[in-house]
């Protein structure tokens, strides 16, 4: 069974690859969508979000509840459906706060820089919200799906773990099951 302070690391590494990926391309997409894309504004975009996302990460239990999820829908570990479902959930969970925090900045910071004049014409908050999430959730979902197992078999093999990892999940086959260690008696 693995190290529970190996585990604990490859969660965190896990965070900051998934935070940085998601934060950039995220940060691109809301930045090119906005019809106005700078460098500087990219790049606060993708401080920010990131920011965010290591919150996320490290406060609310996505893990937990994507393995749950997988339970409830009965789909095997490792399986296209469980990566489906586990996608899902931590699309469901990572997109919506980041992209509400992109568009809100981008707002209030383009409501701030324009003419008098402009304002007028500027779409509403939630106009820029509604549009910048759906197609965020959907690039978001993509995203996952297919970064996931590609960092996490990189953070697996990094700590000397193999991936997949044994029968049972990252903490091997449960004791006493088939294939794992019997209890000593």
């Amino acid at each position: 069974m693995p190290d529970p302070n190996v585990m604990k690391k490859i969660g965190a590494q896990m965070n900051l690859l998934m935070g940085a990926m998601m934060s950039f391309c995220l940060s691109l997409v809301g930045n090119l969508l906005g019809g106005h894309f700078t460098i500087m504004g990219f790049l606060l975009s993708f401080v920010i979000s990131f920011i965010i996302s290591l919150i996320i990460g490290f406060c609310i239990p996505h893990r937990k509840w994507s393995e749950n999820a997988v339970r409830a829908f009965r789909a095997k570990p490792g399986t296209v459906q469980a990566r489906l479902v586990e996608a899902l959930i931590s699309d469901c969970i990572y997109t919506p706060i980041i992209t509400l925090a992109m568009v809100a900045f981008a707002y209030f910071t383009s409501r701030a820089n324009a003419a008098p004049e402009a304002l007028e014409h500027m779409p509403s908050f939630m106009q820029m919200f509604l549009g910048s999430f759906a197609v965020c959730m959907v690039v978001g979902y993509i995203l996952i799906f297919v970064f996931m197992p590609i960092f996490m078999k990189l953070v697996f093999n990094k700590n000397g773990i193999p991936f997949p990892p044994p029968q049972g999940g990252p903490g091997g086959p449960p004791q006493g099951g088939p294939g794992g260690p019997q209890p000593r008696q």
